[in-house]
């Protein structure tokens, strides 16, 4: 890992992450947290405890889809973002 610099204030010293160290820290955590949630929306496969069709199916996974594309949009074209929106 890149060395992590000092600012030394009277009360402490707290590290100053460079924007790499920031952006690793972020990127890291943020996708475990994504993943965790696709993990949770795949526990509604279970047909014994829920209903659902071919077509709502369909539905959740072009939603995820479309995110991952706008991810891409969004991580090589900054200040693009678009606003959430999902339905059955």
């Amino acid at each position: 890992m890149a060395e992590v610099r000092e600012l030394r204030t009277k009360s402490a010293t707290k590290p100053v992450l460079t924007k790499r160290e920031k952006f690793v820290r972020l990127a890291e955590k943020r996708t475990v947290n994504a993943i965790r949630t696709i993990r949770v929306i795949g526990k509604l496969g279970n047909k014994a405890h829920y209903e659902y069709d071919e077509r709502d199916v369909k539905k959740v996974v072009a939603a995820l889809n479309r995110e991952i594309e706008a991810l891409k949009v969004r991580m090589t074209r900054p200040g693009s973002q678009e606003a959430i929106e999902f339905k059955l």
